[in-house]
């Protein structure tokens, strides 16, 4: 049985996740910790195997690293970790012999999305990422929305994309930020739980790819088997392709 604690089980994801974990099978469920409580302490009297944290960009890396220096393994769906604090929260659970994965998505299909736009980039001289998003979301663009442009350019990396610049702009911002020469767009709105499309386009033609969420369930096969994988061997992961079998 792999012993599992939950940090943010009160919040958007963490509120569907918490029943998936009680009844999972070679789950044991420790309990969760709310935004807020003592970490550590929390760690220390659970005792889990794994953590799992979603809760805010503000403390997501902050939690992943109190889990390592605890020999526990994170699996960290909390978005805004910088690369500098990915290779940080990797080199400390090397030094401590845990696994771990900081994923910007879990679900399987926002995965394959990213993994088929990265095989598409190579074809295309421009592409924008257009995502969406419930309004509460407190970081623009997604962590998903970020890591799809990465993709995209380390797929391409000696043609860049080409961003065509507006000559005119009436209203700032409206086109939007840039990464590495692909467009990004955010939307905050009510109604909307997560959306994410990538629009590529060449002379004539475009091709878009999008995925929707429905449902916060879909985040749940993903995290289990970051749980079962990160509890069975001492292996960082950046993204949950190499544990889907995508390359």
């Amino acid at each position: 049985m792999i012993r599992v604690l939950l940090a943010g089980h009160k919040g958007r994801v963490g509120a569907a996740l918490e029943p998936a974990l009680m009844v999972a099978d070679e789950i044991d469920y420790a309990g969760g910790v709310r935004r807020g409580e003592d970490i550590v302490s929390a760690l220390r009297e659970k005792q889990p195997r794994v953590l799992v944290d979603f809760t805010h960009p503000e403390v997501g890396l902050d939690h992943a690293l109190a889990a390592v220096a605890a020999g526990v393994a994170p699996v960290v769906g909390t978005s805004g970790i910088t690369p500098a604090g990915l290779d940080h929260l990797e080199r400390a659970c090397a030094e401590r012999g845990v696994g771990g994965i900081v994923a910007p998505n879990f679900a399987v299909g926002a995965v394959l999305l990213m993994w088929l736009a990265g095989k598409a980039a190579p074809f295309f001289d421009s592409a924008d990422v257009i995502e969406m998003h419930h309004a509460a979301k407190a970081d623009a663009p997604s962590g998903t929305a970020v890591a799809t442009a990465r993709r995209l350019a380390a797929a391409r990396p000696d043609r860049p994309f080409n961003y065509s610049a507006t000559e005119k702009v009436l209203v700032e911002g409206a086109r939007g930020g840039v990464s590495q020469g692909v467009g990004l767009h955010s939307v905050r709105i009510p109604g909307v739980l997560a959306e994410q499309e990538v629009l590529f386009g060449l002379p004539g033609q475009t091709l878009s790819l999008a995925h929707r969420t429905t449902s916060r369930e879909c985040y749940v096969p993903g995290v289990l088997l970051a749980v079962r994988r990160v509890a069975a061997e001492p292996r960082f992961y950046r993204g949950l392709e190499p544990l889907l079998g995508l390359t």
